[in-house]
């Protein structure tokens, strides 16, 4: 007779006020490590005597590194716990922030890996603990842990220059982020006080069950995938189109910037609307119409309206608050929850690492932007058939 396993009580932390603020300064923590690079770049590879091989791998490894380390989360925090889990999280960025600027190009390559394995434990965790602690108010806490992660890019990309600035040279710059992610592990280890939930409905034969034979867990990959893939190509190549429009380098890059802002507000706003509806496929195609307009509209008459197809394209963007809610909602259990945000942001932010590659392929290969941007509508188109079957009231 085959002995059953027995799967322990699980620790559900409380969703207390004081959590739902560490969980914010978390957040807050898990993008400036990737856009505070970006603005000391060159200052780093002639300190350095780096190659552009060498910045390429740098500018990559946090893209794949979010792939290929979010799918351990699960099994982490089945080992460890949630609170250990997303605490071993914070550690790693911390770690990772001040190894990269102790050193050479090796050192800072593997601090920078050590820090972004950190980022992407934390992003497939807090959405389950989103799930467990707050289960009553989830798309309020999904939008403010999504805007928090706007505003921490935002803010690592527009601060490191002044702090390069102040501390004399960009090691001081960008290690002084590690103590923003000190503080949110101190506080970490404050707020997350756990109660004994007994083992989930269901978890037994959650623990057993691979969702890779899910058709919705499919649909909620690609869903997420493709809305990642649009963000990732407006990142990398916005800037670019706008200056081949004719608009200058300074206001390309505040076009960029208002793009990334304009994600704030929709984010605080659409998800807890969202959230209080069966399906949330209604507002994941509406968003995906404002991102069709900016994509035709930068494909077809860039020089026209750049600010009115840049605020289209910020508002598009914004649909990730929408993935991240749909992950939450499409699964039962925290459990479920764990395997679901790892299926979803590790094969997602696989195949949204091919987009940027793709577009500038396209563009080399037609010497021009439509054939480019004609790829980026497909994406979208996408994404809002994706988005629509995920939105609705199923689970995985």
């Amino acid at each position: 007779m085959q002995a059953k396993t027995r799967v322990p009580a699980s620790r559900v932390l409380i969703g207390t006020g004081l959590l739902g603020v560490a969980v914010l300064l978390a957040a807050l923590n898990l993008r400036p490590a990737v856009t505070s690079v970006g603005a000391v770049l060159d200052e780093m590879r002639d300190t350095l005597g780096a190659s552009a091989t060498w910045a390429g791998a740098l500018t990559t490894a946090p893209g794949l590194c979010f792939a290929l380390a979010g799918l351990t989360a699960p099994l982490v925090a089945r080992r460890l716990g949630i609170a250990a889990a997303v605490a071993l999280a914070l550690a790693l960025l911390a770690g990772g922030l001040v190894l990269r600027v102790l050193d050479g190009p090796l050192v800072v390559l593997g601090g920078t890996l050590i820090g972004t394995a950190g980022i992407a434990l934390a992003n497939v965790l807090i959405p389950v603990v989103v799930k467990e602690s707050f289960a009553t108010r989830i798309g309020l806490m999904t939008g403010l842990y999504t805007g928090a992660l706007q505003a921490g890019g935002a803010l690592g990309s527009a601060l490191t220059p002044p702090l390069d600035s102040a501390f004399g040279g960009w090691r001081p710059g960008l290690g002084s982020w590690a103590v923003l992610a000190v503080a949110a592990l101190v506080l970490w280890l404050v707020a997350a006080r756990t109660r004994s939930g007994g083992p989930t409905s269901g978890e037994n034969a959650t623990a057993a069950r691979s969702l890779f034979r899910s058709p919705l867990a499919w649909v909620v990959t690609i869903f997420f995938g493709m809305q990642a893939c649009l963000a990732y190509i407006v990142m990398g190549w916005l800037p670019q189109v706008l200056m081949d429009a004719g608009v200058s380098r300074a206001d390309a890059g505040l076009l960029m910037g208002l793009v990334s802002l304009l994600g704030l507000p929709v984010s605080l706003i659409v998800p807890p609307l969202a959230a209080k509806r069966g399906s949330q496929s209604g507002w994941i195609l509406l968003l995906g119409v404002f991102g069709i307009a900016g994509v035709i509209g930068l494909m077809v008459a860039p020089e026209a309206a750049p600010l009115l197809w840049s605020i289209f394209l910020g508002i598009g963007m914004a649909v990730f608050s929408l993935a991240l809610t749909t992950i939450a909602l499409r699964a039962r259990t925290g459990a479920e929850t764990a395997k679901l945000s790892a299926m979803a942001q590790g094969i997602g932010y696989l195949l949204a690492a091919v987009g940027p590659f793709l577009f500038g392929l396209l563009h080399d290969v037609t010497h021009g932007w439509s054939v480019p941007f004609a790829m980026l509508l497909a994406v979208v188109v996408g994404q809002m058939v994706f988005g629509f079957f995920a939105g609705r009231p199923r689970y995985v």
